[in-house]
């Protein structure tokens, strides 16, 4: 089973959001529908901008703290890497 680390934005200057989950597909789908959490319902979070992938929970997990730690400018270097459109990478999930 795989686990994944990933990241919402409200846009390219917008709010982010950091996760983590079993199912990316199904969790991004429930921020999309507002039923993934408050604070991205209330902040309008529901584009996904980046995602890493970890054969174990714990290794998720611990990335997963590790980026809600980072400033804002290295999350928005690395998902300028991964996605330098900032497309909203769920329509490409075939997970």
């Amino acid at each position: 089973m795989a686990f994944y680390v990933y990241l919402l934005a409200s846009g390219r200057q917008g709010t982010f959001y950091v996760g983590v989950t079993n199912d990316l597909a199904r969790r991004v789908h429930e921020h999309k529908e507002k039923t993934g959490s408050v604070f991205t319902r209330r902040y309008g979070v529901d584009q996904l901008v980046y995602y890493e992938t970890y054969d174990r929970p714990d290794e998720a997990i611990r990335r997963e703290k590790r980026l809600k730690r980072w400033p804002r400018d290295w999350k928005v270097r690395t998902i300028e890497a991964f996605n330098p459109g900032w497309r909203d990478l769920y329509e490409d999930l075939n997970l």
